[in-house]
């Protein structure tokens, strides 16, 4: 079992900056994929980034290539997504998510799921 938990979310303005974290306990994420995922009201939860664990890889979703940054921390067990640049269409529930599966955009890849940490951007 993996216990994930999202922290750094909140209300910020256009071309604002937030930093996510997603701690995990449980199981170490140099075994896994850890992904973000974000999900705005009434639509799809939608793939923002993911890291490999073992090799540090990333992926990035056009949406947000160039402003999101993915990495991870394995001493602390911690992922972040650093978030510059924010427009208010980035406004959702952000999602970290631990997937063994390499296809690492899919959300029925991941087995383990945060609670989720609510950013909102105003203009």
């Amino acid at each position: 079992q993996v216990h994930l938990v999202e922290s750094g979310g909140g209300s910020v303005q256009a071309g604002d900056s937030l930093r996510l974290s997603c701690a995990a306990s449980g199981r170490t994420f140099s075994s896994l994929r850890v992904g973000w995922f974000r999900q705005a009201p009434g639509k799809e939860r939608d793939f923002v980034a993911a890291i490999s664990g073992s090799d540090g890889r990333t992926d990035t979703a056009n949406s947000v290539q160039g402003r999101f940054t993915i990495s991870g921390d394995n001493a602390k067990n911690t992922v972040y997504l650093q978030m510059n640049s924010l427009k208010p269409e980035d406004t959702a529930v952000y999602y970290c998510a631990a997937a063994r599966s390499p296809y690492w955009r899919l959300t029925r890849s991941y087995e383990y799921w945060g609670q989720g940490t609510q950013v909102t951007v105003s203009s």
